[in-house]
């Protein structure tokens, strides 16, 4: 299993721009969109109950990458149940109704494939990924996992000890625990700020009776997506998880809290001492959230900040000062409110010189925003990482699953490198303003003295 904690669930991906999105239908008939160019036929069904079956059929490909969706994440959570959507999550391949968790792990090894699962702020995800003959067998075991889990209090008591490993995993790994420190300063008391692992006596306090309650409130209602991209048959799989998921009552889930992210939030500068080889420092503020216009400035400024080797942040504290290995933007985008930010691990006698350097160029690009040739640079860019990606059933399921968690745009493909190629330097510097604010920063430094 993949757990996704903050620092993770950034750094794969969580602001990339948005895939091309498709009308809706209601009913259980399916509408296709245009592919656009370079996608493969999308369609959507939506189940009388609420849930949503989004397809992508891919020419020329034998596997298929399919997986379930759950509005159900950390920043759901009440406060002293932190960490429970995580502990469900690995709590339903410790066996279900039919399967036992060998037989769990077996199904789909023995056949080539593989079965993930992650939990992140806002949803928690179950996927896998087989030949197109074995579809069948991995939509069998996606449901059982997700309709039927055992949850019992003794399976409990053991993979406590296994989370509770996985917190000190992070706990010891500093340029991962540094974005946990680094979320919490941010978000404040709002539940994006909330652990997704969970505390230790957080995880310690949770009894199967809450994950039963979670499972019956949020798995075994309407509101799933279910998503699949590669060689298959839309109309096969909507019958399926009709069969499957059919029965189950529609409900609406609760929303994430509202939050101000309007001046990029409050500033924060603090230092966590730890004793590391390295002085680990991340910067970061609120944006706007996913359905905002304003992600594709924000994914171009990401880009020209630390998108790469040729990035300003790259060349310049890496390349021209010597001040780091490893230096990088990162953002994610929620249905609230998002981030946007830099991190950089350097030794602690260089951190003082890399913090200024960074937020000078914060300052810069906000004052003057990027050059016609650099914004072209980004743009084609950013453009390239779109188009590449679409070579992956994996990263295509992903990106229709987002379509539908938040309810993105109806665009197809040439018509999002359009929006990524009207964006102006007035844009940038508009976003910049907003968002990488010197000032206005949220810096968290995790090292010695």
């Amino acid at each position: 299993m993949r757990s996704t904690f903050p620092g993770r669930e950034e750094r794969r991906g969580g602001g990339v721009i948005p895939a091309p999105a498709f009308p809706r239908s209601g009913g259980g008939a399916a509408e296709a969109a245009p592919a656009g160019n370079g996608g493969g036929r999308l369609e959507e069904s939506l189940l009388s109950n609420g849930i949503r079956v989004l397809t992508e059929a891919i020419p020329g490909v034998r596997s298929v990458a399919l997986g379930v969706w759950i509005r159900q994440g950390a920043a759901h959570e009440a406060l002293s149940e932190t960490g429970a959507s995580h502990m469900l999550e690995h709590m339903v391949f410790k066996g279900t109704e039919r399967r036992t968790p060998r037989q769990i792990a077996l199904e789909l090894e023995r056949l080539g494939g593989s079965l993930d699962a992650f939990t992140s702020r806002e949803h928690t995800s179950y996927q896998a990924r087989v030949l197109s003959e074995h579809l069948p067998v991995a939509l069998d075991v996606l449901a059982d996992l997700v309709l039927d889990p055992l949850l019992r209090q003794e399976d409990l008591d053991l993979e406590r000890e296994v989370v509770l490993e996985e917190i000190a995993t992070v706990d010891d790994t500093p340029d991962d625990l540094v974005f946990e420190l680094h979320g919490e300063a941010m978000w404040g008391e709002h539940p994006y700020g909330r652990s997704i692992l969970g505390t230790r006596e957080s995880v310690e306090g949770l009894g199967a009776d809450t994950l039963q309650r979670i499972h019956r409130e949020r798995y075994r209602k309407g509101e799933l997506i279910v998503a699949a991209a590669g060689h298959l048959e839309h109309e096969r799989i909507v019958e399926t998880i009709a069969e499957r998921f059919g029965a189950l009552p529609g409900t609406e889930v609760a929303p994430v809290p509202d939050i101000d992210y309007s001046d990029g939030g409050p500033p924060v500068d603090l230092h966590v001492q730890r004793d590391t080889a390295q002085t680990h420092v991340v910067f970061g503020s609120r944006t706007p959230p996913r359905s905002d216009p304003q992600r594709y400035p924000l994914s171009l400024i990401s880009a020209a900040f630390g998108g790469g080797m040729s990035s300003r942040l790259f060349q310049r504290v890496r390349e021209e000062m010597g001040l780091a290995y490893s230096i990088y933007s990162f953002q994610s985008f929620y249905s609230r409110a998002g981030v946007s930010g830099v991190y950089v691990g350097t030794r602690p006698e260089g951190a003082a010189r890399a913090v200024d350097a960074i937020l000078e160029e914060f300052g810069t690009v906000m004052r003057e925003g990027l050059s016609d040739d650099e914004l072209r640079e980004v743009k084609d860019q950013v453009k390239g990482q779109v188009m590449l990606s679409l070579e992956n059933t994996a990263s295509r399921l992903f990106r229709l699953a987002g379509f539908a968690l938040y309810d993105q745009p109806r665009l197809t493909l040439d018509q999002l490198l359009e929006r990524i190629e009207s964006v102006t330097r007035d844009d940038i510097k508009e976003a910049a303003e907003r968002s990488f604010n010197p000032e206005r920063q949220a810096i968290l430094r995790l090292g010695p003295g």
